[in-house]
């Protein structure tokens, strides 16, 4: 008898059945198009993609923009977008939950009876049918493709198609400008091989950690609610701090950390913020002979926090997603500091190993990376 079958079953934390179904159910309907339509603005999206690598690659100088066919390109609905999402959590988090399972069965057996009342496939779900509305393209380097080990570019064409509507810009030239940004995340796992199993393992070490503490979980969950509650008395008018600012760490992640997670969450941080702000450079790198109304797109597209409820304000909070607004503009200004002092090719260091990505301290002092990577400075 093998091992795998004489092993006991761990406890499953996330029901991930329930959560795509949940996710599927709860997706909001995209805009109204007929068949044609749809079909016309696939094929569009989909020729616009394969266009933009030739610019991605001019822009970002990274040669592995020239040969793309291990990874995948898709263009998706919402609740396709959500159901590859909970994929992508279950690949991520398997692999620490079968090792607690087998080197610490009893802390998973506890976080199992404390989580389930509270982290649920049927609220993963609905954190996803939140988001499926709102996001316009991911790279999703972590389950594999059906060409190879690469990942799956997804753009999600009902929220493409709602924005440029939204922001009344010409269909194309935003389109192009979307596929720029995900498809030079596509080029980053491509130009850093080693970039996959490295987050893969930071994640996987931070998932155990926070399981390994699920009996402080009520304590902390407490101050989510209570952050959450004095948000939505800001939003009614209630109350507010004494600057005006909304409280710190609402994300649920910044209260599951001690030491050693929030040095690990550090880490991670830093790295989006880079791929976040590399790929934003890149996509605003085009001029108007590649995207005609690009300066009209970033200006219309960065305007559109400012008419967000109340209410979706709360909940970009809880989820973090102000945050990783952060991320590309810290991110921006790094790799814009650091090409306008070292240029592309002295920036591109950063892809050639783990021990030259950017620390989190470095994201906000460049200088500080650049002096690190003794790179040589123009001028």
């Amino acid at each position: 008898m093998s091992r795998n079958e004489s092993a006991v079953p761990r406890p499953q934390l996330v029901n991930w059945d329930i959560a795509a179904s949940t996710a599927a159910s709860l997706t909001p309907a995209g805009p109204t198009m007929k068949p044609a339509e749809i079909a016309r603005a696939v094929q569009n999206m989909r020729e616009l993609a394969d266009a933009s690598v030739g610019h991605v690659h001019a822009i970002s100088r990274l040669d592995a923009a020239r040969d793309l066919r291990d990874s995948e390109l898709l263009v998706v609905d919402r609740a396709s977008w959500a159901k590859a999402n909970s994929q992508s959590f279950r690949t991520l988090m398997d692999p620490a939950l079968d090792q607690l399972a087998a080197l610490r069965p009893e802390v998973l057996q506890s976080a199992s009876l404390v989580l389930g009342g509270t982290v649920t496939g049927a609220q993963l779900g609905a954190i996803l049918a939140f988001l499926s509305s709102k996001v316009l393209g991911q790279y999703d380097p972590f389950v594999p493709s059906r060409n190879g080990q690469g990942g799956r570019l997804m753009l999600v064409a009902p929220n493409i198609i709602s924005v440029e509507r939204e922001l009344n810009v010409d269909p194309s030239d935003f389109r192009l400008w979307v596929c720029l940004h995900e498809q030079t995340h596509r080029v980053q796992f491509a130009a850093a091989p080693w970039l996959k199993d490295h987050m893969t393992g930071h994640i996987g070490q931070l998932t155990s950690g926070l399981i390994d503490k699920a009996d402080t979980l009520s304590e902390r969950l407490g101050a989510v609610v209570r952050n959450i509650t004095a948000a939505k008395a800001r939003a009614r008018g209630e109350g507010t701090t004494a600057e005006g600012a909304p409280p710190q760490n609402l994300g649920v992640l910044s209260i599951l950390q001690d030491p050693d997670d929030k040095a690990r969450l550090s880490h991670l941080t830093a790295v989006m913020s880079l791929l976040e702000g590399h790929a934003n450079v890149v996509m605003d790198g085009v001029d108007g002979s590649i995207v005609p109304s690009v300066k009209t797109i970033r200006r219309r597209f960065n305007a559109r926090g400012k008419s967000r409820g109340p209410l979706e304000k709360v909940i970009r909070q809880l989820m973090g997603l102000d945050a990783k607004m952060r991320q590309y503009s810290d991110g921006s200004k790094f790799v814009r500091r650091v090409v306008s002092q070292t240029g592309m090719d002295g920036f591109n260091a950063v892809w050639e190993s783990a021990s030259h990505l950017p620390t989190e301290r470095e994201i906000h002092a460049p200088d500080e990376w650049i002096d690190r990577m003794s790179l040589h400075r123009h001028g």
